[in-house]
């Protein structure tokens, strides 16, 4: 208990206490606005119409109509797409071919070239679609009303023509928000440098202070210097993300109160992973070039930016020591999906496995610095 109150006393006295919230705040808001339009509705294309046919000025009208889609241009002949997507005014060049509009009449097909500029993937989001949106619908119209001028009703060209349809139904992030993926990543990451900083640097700091076995040889009293660091984030990353539904829009539906519990179990693995990596630095200067071990897997490998999915298993595996992991899970499925906390006991157990294994280690590196300050004393 003495050594707890004095890591708060500490604690209260340093720049911590307002880092650990003002810089987790300050990211929340600041990404929080810049990604709150993120989502791309009017991707800038350019189209050449060879055909020059009232047919092919309502094809290029129906693509400016799509919410995904805006003609910025349309130009009469043909002109080389690189030339078009050079300047970054768009992002991708539609090519309407000679002909459409008489092989329309005639009953053959044409096809309608889309040359997209993938170097920046993001700029190129819903248009695929849209295009597959508006040849599709335009291939129904057509054949139906062929169907018809035969003598078939609606019903019975539709069947024959399209005997299914797709509904689909995009879940939980159906707009595709980098709030809640990368925003939200850059918020946790932030948190985590605070933390594993300043709980890293406890046992250094005590050590410089001649102050680490005042309280006895038992890592008791260690492992509790862990304890306000470990509410301190969690607390913070709660009114972070909290502002980010506010300011960010994030879909956020899990309770606070019971998100606090994953929150509190992260932060405290977080913290005592951090001071058994910081524990034999030999000064708090040493502690943050240690802290890498933890910040860049937890950046490239936890589901951050890119899904664990997408990785080899061997990188998917050395995720599963990262606390970060965990949370990441627990924002997706509590967070996201509104799972109930009493169904992700695989993740409170990996939790507590890295509390235990951390915990450990802490207490056998404390033994052998007793012995050997015993054998000095000697």
């Amino acid at each position: 208990m003495k050594s707890l109150i004095e890591e708060w006393e500490y604690v209260a006295r340093s720049k911590y206490i307002i880092a650990i919230f003002i810089a987790p705040l300050i990211a929340a808001l600041f990404f929080g606005l810049m990604f709150s339009n993120n989502q791309i509705n009017k991707s800038p294309v350019v189209v050449i119409d060879e055909d020059h046919s009232a047919y092919s000025r309502e094809m290029t009208a129906k693509i400016n109509a799509s919410q995904y889609m805006k003609v910025t241009n349309v130009f009469p002949s043909p002109i080389d797409p690189e030339t078009l997507l050079a300047n970054e005014k768009a992002v991708a060049v539609i090519v309407i071919p000679t002909q459409l509009e008489l092989r329309k009449l005639q009953g053959l097909s044409s096809n309608i070239g889309i040359l997209m500029d993938n170097s920046m993937p993001s700029g190129l989001t819903g248009i695929r679609t849209a295009i597959q949106e508006i040849i599709t619908t335009e291939n129904m119209t057509l054949s139906m009303t062929r169907l018809a001028l035969q003598g078939g009703d609606s019903e019975t060209s539709k069947g024959l023509i399209a005997p299914l349809s797709l509904q689909q139904r995009m879940l939980f992030n159906p707009t595709t928000d980098f709030i809640g993926t990368m925003v939200i990543g850059f918020v946790n990451i932030v948190a985590l440098m605070l933390t594993t900083g300043a709980a890293g640097s406890i046992a250094p700091r005590l050590r410089k202070e001649e102050k680490l076995l005042d309280s006895g040889s038992s890592p008791l009293q260690l492992w509790a210097r862990s304890v306000p660091y470990a509410v301190l984030t969690a607390i913070s990353l709660l009114l972070s993300y909290g502002l980010l539904k506010q300011v960010g829009t994030l879909r956020f539906e899990a309770a606070p109160y019971l998100f606090i519990v994953p929150l509190l179990l992260y932060s405290l693995a977080l913290s005592l992973l951090a001071m058994f990596i910081g524990y034999s630095a030999k000064d708090s200067s040493k502690v943050s070039s240690r802290m890498s071990i933890i910040l860049y897997p937890s950046f490239l490998v936890t589901g951050i930016q890119l899904t664990p999915l997408a990785l080899p298993t061997f990188f998917q595996v050395t995720a599963w020591p990262l606390p970060m992991n965990w949370l990441n899970r627990f924002i997706r499925g509590m967070g996201y999906r509104d799972g109930a906390l009493t169904a992700y006991g695989l993740e409170i157990g990996a939790l507590l496995v890295i509390i235990g294994a951390a915990s450990l280690f802490i207490g056998l590196l404390m033994l052998r610095e007793v012995r050997n300050v015993n054998s000095i004393a000697k």
